[in-house]
């Protein structure tokens, strides 16, 4: 059961929007905490920053546009990995930091939840490398050296 009360009102675009803060239980038993506004169609959606928890222990802290996750957050599964950057519709989109169960780790691009782009990575080694990556292929990768 949803329980809400209205929190604020800001202007959206050219209309009034209410935003209010919510906390509720989805049947699957997923839960959201955070704010939302009312679509046209009076439908309350996830919309301003909330925090998402699903029963096997993700947790998603960021900001929501559409009943997605949009703009800045950090995803956090169970497993020990983390994404910490820019979404777009529930994808990692930008830039961003990705941290690997092994403890490696990944800032750079992301397009569409693949690496792509100019990143860094750092292997369970300690070793730096940076590049241009295209999903699982990074050619042309360099071993970052300190002298």
């Amino acid at each position: 059961m949803a329980k809400w009360g209205l929190l604020r009102r800001s202007i959206v675009g050219d209309r009034d929007a209410e935003v209010y803060k919510i906390s509720f239980v989805f049947p699957n038993g997923d839960k959201y905490e955070g704010d939302c506004t009312r679509t046209i169609e009076g439908v309350l959606e996830r919309s301003g920053y909330g925090v998402h928890t699903t029963p096997d222990g993700i947790i998603y802290q960021g900001n929501w546009k559409n009943d997605k996750m949009n703009g800045f957050g950090r995803l956090e599964h169970p497993s020990g990995a983390v994404y910490e950057g820019e979404f777009y519709n529930n994808m990692f989109h930008g830039t961003g930091t990705y941290i690997f169960t092994n403890g490696a780790k990944y800032t750079g691009q992301f397009c569409e939840n693949k690496l792509q782009g100019n990143g860094e990575f750092k292997d369970t080694q300690g070793l730096e490398w940076d590049g241009t990556f295209h999903y699982t292929a990074a050619p042309g990768l360099k071993l970052k050296l300190e002298m």
